[in-house]
């Protein structure tokens, strides 16, 4: 006996012995499961990159620090520069100190805004304050949820320390220095300031801070279109600095606080200035991303639930398939996940497609189990009996020998296929293992794990299942024989059909057809945008009829979208800033000069933030000595002095500048420039030096990393090194890896698999050939996805690109079925037509009824609120749908020319797959 023959016998003899062995094996995959973590940080797709690497070296050097996250409030209003206006603020800025929520995450410093520079500018009696505020907060964790890599703000005064504020380090507290402290009046003096004060001298200060001579620092508080020195403004920007969670990103029980903290300024700001300001910080970004997502599951996974056992119900027409077929699937995903809980595999952002692969690949097995069974038990109802005459056993014995039989036959033959059909979806997943990136070759490990459980399940496991729960109950006097999906007539049976038809009439303009919208489809994906943006991850104001939604079903409102959106077109934005970092002979006479070069050019791209004054956003070592030399007198002429061409930049003894630059202003310098030995320490080498460029907020990822790497390398050479970094570059690299490596798996996927089975139907049915056409449907559904996706403007990046890779995982599945299953009928001797016609039909049924659970399950999402889930939906439903059509409607075509050119005899000249099942009655099924 074969290994085969004695798997089926114990398969379908000693079933109740293969459950309990599963049992087994849940209980122990199972307990893995409570050691499964999950983790959603950029850093572990990171690779070697010397952008990052560079990131890395300006944040170990320039005092960069991770640990606070930077609030921007927006007031909006007829003219928010008013003394009522300037009042309210200061007067927010203490409802923040008093309320518990938010006092406690709140820095030492934490204000910065143009009210307090007003109060204070008034105080001191002077008639103008350009230069006498720090910047505002460009540090720390910012108003998207992702790190700022540097603070900016300018030195106010050249024996000062304080200045710049570095990725994380607190803002400057937004005071002019005052002779009562370094730390500047408190709030409720600058309040009192502003009560004692009448509106009309409000206005004189107000002209005077934003006139012809201020600050550009000052200038970042209000809109980039605002015109200097007018004392009309519709908008302007309140920073709060806070402590963050000592990472860096939005998690952990510190990020809690902060979250709660800022939903809490959300409140008050609300309450004072109603729909005249918002407010915009990580928190309020990961409470609406999070409320989204809940909402989303609230509403589609009752709809998803409903419409699976609707489906569910009409396919299967029985509880106890039902039950079985989900029992199964709830056993798939419990041992991988208890796999990737054991094996110290986190679940991360792409891990998502793993339970959508295994719930649509155990769906599909599933029907086709029960649909095979059906078929062979219903060809044997009508099937002359052995045994004597006018003596017929018990009709629950017949019933046993039935189901079992029936089941010999249907593991004999689909086991075939599912072979088949998990070593193609295994090799397709395991090629991503030739990617550099850690999550990516776990992925397909998860997936390649699941795919052998989902074999092992429904290969093995739910048989064993069936046939005894079966006989149980036909013992019992129950019948347990029900008609296959789509075999009874009908218009089902007769649309399954089409293909049949279409095979048989115009083969090869099916295939011309398939090849031309292939062509279209491929035009389409080169056209395809390939961006991937933040904005993605955030949800649009709901629908009507999704916050109308009864009870807890109804969604919430969400405001973020477009309050980042005002943002970016108004405001400068505290994440969104790249760094050039300058190395080698920086003492070199023609360093500043070079750097002043790059400086210009950096602030000439499209992606630099240009202020009301009409300068870019751009912090250099240049800016940074020229604050100081208009506030230090010493160092002005030391900076004067080395200058010898007139044009402002110096061009010799750079050592003895940036020496003198150290001494005076240790914290401003430490900013821009690195050298060994830190503060305050005597003889230390310059190393390196670095410019900050503040970028627009709706500028993409790409288009920043292009034009100031162009920036760099321009500015590169002659003993300078220059590297554009910054997070908004390294991430983009990242996620560009990401989708080059997405790209890379899926045509190694597709050669693996075309080879695979190339060399499988040669060995097994003769015909190479035949491997080559059974895949060809699925290059086609990747082109029509994608072309898809063109079409409907859905860029193919990382998540949408992992999405796509079901085409191959689930489409090599319907197609195989459907080849194997021709090949079947025609070895029991069926013309190719008639094996045709049994195949769409009765495989076509099954192949439905799955597609239509996965499309149903999974394309519900595309009312969620969340736009990956969204997009998720549309894009998973799309490709079921392509993969089912291809298989049914495309694929026989191929197999008719195969067998009229290729393959006639073939398939008749197969093997049968085992001796039990020959021994079946040839009525019955399998594949």
């Amino acid at each position: 006996m074969s290994v085969a023959d004695r798997f089926i016998r114990a398969v379908t003899q000693q079933g109740r012995l293969v459950v309990a062995l599963a049992l087994v094996m849940t209980l122990v995959m199972g307990a893995g499961v409570g050691s499964l973590e999950q983790t959603s940080s950029l850093d572990q797709f990171e690779t070697d990159s010397e952008a990052a690497e560079k990131l890395e070296y300006i944040q170990a050097n320039y005092g960069e620090d991770d640990d606070t996250t930077t609030v921007q409030v927006v007031v909006r209003g007829e003219n928010v520069l008013d003394r009522e206006s300037l009042l309210a603020t200061l007067e927010l800025q203490q409802e923040f100190r008093e309320d518990d929520r938010i006092e406690p995450t709140l820095t030492d410093e934490p204000f910065t805004d143009v009210a307090s520079i007003v109060a204070m500018t008034a105080m001191q009696g002077e008639g103008a304050a350009g230069g006498q505020q720090d910047a505002p907060a460009e540090g720390g964790e910012n108003g998207n949820g992702t790190d700022a890599e540097d603070g900016d703000a300018d030195a106010e005064d050249g024996d000062t320390e304080g200045g710049d504020t570095e990725d994380g380090d607190e803002p400057a507290t937004g005071t002019a220095q005052m002779d009562g402290g370094e730390d500047g009046p408190s709030l409720e003096a600058q309040i009192e300031q502003l009560e004692s004060m009448s509106d009309e001298e409000v206005e004189d200060v107000v002209a005077a801070v934003l006139g012809e001579d201020a600050d550009r620092q000052v200038l970042a508080f209000l809109p980039t279109d605002y015109e200097q020195g007018s004392t009309q403004a519709d908008a302007r920007m309140l920073f709060v600095t806070q402590h963050g969670d000592g990472q860096g990103g939005m998690e952990g029980e510190a990020a809690d606080h902060v979250v709660d903290s800022q939903l809490a300024m959300a409140e008050l700001v609300d309450d004072r200035f109603g729909d005249g300001g918002f407010v915009f910080g990580a928190g309020i970004i990961t409470d609406e991303i999070d409320r989204s997502l809940t909402d989303s599951l609230i509403i589609v996974v009752p709809m998803a639930l409903l419409f699976v056992s609707a489906v569910l119900a009409v396919a299967y027409r029985d509880l106890l398939d039902i039950v079985l077929g989900l029992g199964g699937v709830a056993l798939v995903l419990v041992w991988t996940f208890g796999f990737l809980g054991w094996a110290g595999i986190d679940f991360n952002q792409l891990m998502i497609a793993v339970p959508v692969l295994l719930v649509g690949l155990s769906v599909d097995y599933a029907i086709h189990l029960f649909m095979r069974h059906r078929e062979a038990r219903d060809a044997r109802r009508n099937a002359p009996r052995s045994g004597e005459r006018g003596a017929e056993r018990p009709a629950s014995e017949d019933a046993t020998e039935s189901t079992r039989s029936a089941m010999v036959l249907v593991v004999a033959g689909l086991g075939v296929a599912f072979v088949w059909v998990t070593a193609t979806a295994v090799i397709g997943f395991l090629s991503n293992l030739v990617s550099p990136i850690g999550p990516i070759r776990e992925f397909g490990v998860a997936s390649a794990f699941g795919i052998v459980s989902a074999l092992v399940v429904f290969g093995a496991v739910i048989p064993a299942a069936k046939v005894e729960l079966d006989a149980l109950l036909e013992a019992r006097g129950y019948d347990r024989r029900k008609r296959a999906f789509g075999t009874g007539g009908g218009r089902l049976s007769g649309a399954l059909a089409g293909g049949h038809r279409a095979a048989k009439r115009m083969p090869w303009a099916v295939v011309a057809v398939a090849v031309l919208l292939t062509l279209g489809g491929a035009y389409g994906a080169a056209q395809i945008d390939t961006t991937f943006d933040q904005e993605d991850f955030i949800a649009d104001d709901p629908a009507d009829w999704a916050k109308s939604l009864p009870g807890p079903f109804a969604a919430g409102d969400y405001s973020v979208k477009e309050n980042m959106g005002y943002v970016n077109e108004h405001f400068l934005r505290q994440d969104t800033q790249a760094q050039l970092l300058v190395e080698g002979d920086i003492t070199d006479d023609r360093t500043l000069e070079r750097t002043d070069e790059m400086q210009a050019s950096a602030a000439e791209t499209d992606v630099a933030v240009v202020l009301p004054n009409g300068e870019a956003h751009v912090r250099s070592p240049l800016t940074a000595m020229e604050s100081v030399a208009a506030e230090n007198e010493s160092f002005a002429a030391t900076y004067d002095a080395a200058d010898t061409t007139g044009d402002g930049v110096p061009d010799q003894n750079l050592e003895a500048v940036y020496d003198e630059f150290f001494e005076v202003a240790p914290e401003q310098a430490r900013d821009v420039i690195h050298r060994t030995g830190g503060a305050g320490a005597d003889g230390g080498e310059y190393q390196s030096l670095r410019v900050v460029v503040s970028t627009q907020g709706d500028a993409s990822a790409g288009d920043v990393n292009d034009q100031l790497t162009g920036v760099a390398s321009a500015a590169d050479g002659d003993g300078l090194q220059v590297t554009a970094t910054g997070q908004i570059i390294v991430f983009h690299l990242i996620e560009q890896e990401l989708f080059e490596t997405v790209i890379e798996s899926m045509l190694v996927a597709l050669v693996a698999v075309v080879a695979f089975l190339m060399v499988a139907y040669r060995w097994t049915h003769g015909s190479a050939l035949l491997g080559l056409l059974t895949i060809a449907p699925i290059v086609f559904g990747v082109a029509w996805i994608l072309g898809t996706m063109y079409l409907l403007g859905i860029s193919f990046n990382v998540m949408t690109g992992t999405i796509t890779s079901l085409t191959i995982g689930l489409g090599v599945a319907y197609n195989i079925h459907m080849t194997e299953r021709y090949l079947l009928e025609r070895k029991r001797g069926d013309d190719p037509f008639d094996a045709l016609y049994r195949s769409v039909t009765g495989t076509g049924g099954a192949l439905f009824g799955s597609a239509a659970t996965t499309v149903g399950g999974f394309g519900v999402l595309v009312f969620a609120i969340l736009p990956p889930l969204q997009q998720f939906g549309l894009i998973t439903g799309l490709t079921i749908i392509y993969a089912f059509l291809g298989s049914v409607f495309v694929l026989p075509s191929m197999l008719v020319l195969w067998t009229n050119y290729v393959g006639g005899d073939v398939a008749t000249d197969a093997p049968t797959p085992s001796a039990d099942a020959s021994s079946a009655d040839a009525g019955g099924d399998g594949e």
